[in-house]
């Protein structure tokens, strides 16, 4: 008993000391930062206790409130296109039609294209100028728009960049697809059902354990949106796509207050934590498993 413990935690050592070192303790370490005045230009961090928190929720940082609008704002948006968008492709391509796994590697290939090429590409494609979407617009007499540049618009355009690269979504909804014995599906054709009720009654059912554990990677994935704010916007234009996690970027790397940042980035991480939790309160009443036993 102890030589086999002994040698699962030899085994399982890399794979913890990983998260001990990179995981674990830079959290700790984050978490007492955010107790400090701690800058990268003073010699010395002083003990503040809860001073930063107070600093972000007294208003005194109105920019908080504006990245976590913002945040909050594209997360809307961006988790139901995500879940619905993905869902549907997912059921097109499980039909078995010629090319199916052409189709799939199409779809899936621009989830693997680095954030920067992907980011170039929107930006030419959206250039209210020159980009391809509005001169196609043009072409067909439509009305056209400023896109990244637009207060306005900003925000869905950033949206619309992001659903390039749900391939990986799809694939797991391929995966929960697959899984859903045809034997169901013969049941409904003998009772003289179609496509609704296949949909209704057997394939909306047994997919939601994968639309729960999708809709709980796309929240987290939604909140923690970098990438497209540093590469396309910068934040702006006038701060529109101040994006929490770019916010807290830029106060820590451009502004040098590592102690402010640690705090919003606990905040963030309490968020992040609170909106799991209920997804995983409320999955009792809607998330069904083989045999019909509920979450």
């Amino acid at each position: 008993m102890r030589k086999g413990l002994f040698y699962g935690l030899l085994f399982t050592s890399p794979a913890i000391l990983g998260f001990l070192i990179f995981t674990l303790g830079p959290m700790i370490a984050s978490l007492a930062l955010s107790l400090t005045d701690y800058n990268v230009f003073k010699a010395h961090a002083s003990f503040v206790g809860f001073d930063n928190y107070a600093r972000l929720f007294s208003g005194e940082d109105d920019l908080f409130y504006k990245s976590l609008g913002i945040t909050f704002y594209f997360v809307l948006l961006r988790v139901p296109a995500v879940i619905i968008i993905s869902f549907v492709v997912a059921l097109l391509l499980n039909m078995n039609v010629k090319g199916r796994a052409v189709f799939r590697t199409i779809i899936y290939l621009p989830s693997i294209v680095p954030a920067v090429a992907s980011a170039m590409i929107w930006m030419w494609l959206l250039n209210p100028d020159l980009g391809l979407i509005n001169s196609a617009l043009r072409w067909l007499h439509l009305p056209t728009s400023n896109w990244l540049y637009s207060e306005n618009s900003v925000i869905p355009s950033v949206v619309l960049t992001t659903l390039w690269g749900i391939g990986g979504t799809v694939i797991i909804f391929l995966a929960g697809l697959s899984g859903i014995p045809k034997q169901y599906y013969e049941a409904i054709e003998v009772d003289g059902g179609g496509w609704y009720s296949k949909l209704r009654h057997i394939t909306l059912p047994m997919v939601t354990p994968t639309i729960f554990f999708n809709t709980i990677m796309a929240i987290i994935g939604s909140f923690q949106v970098f990438n497209e704010a540093y590469i396309l916007t910068q934040g702006g234009p006038n701060n529109r796509s101040l994006f929490y996690v770019f916010y807290l970027w830029r106060t820590a790397f451009r502004d040098t207050e590592m102690g402010y940042a640690s705090a919003l980035a606990w905040v963030l991480f309490l968020i992040i934590l609170f909106f799991t939790f209920i997804v995983f309160r409320t999955s009792k009443s809607w998330v069904y498993y083989e045999g019909g036993e509920r979450a």
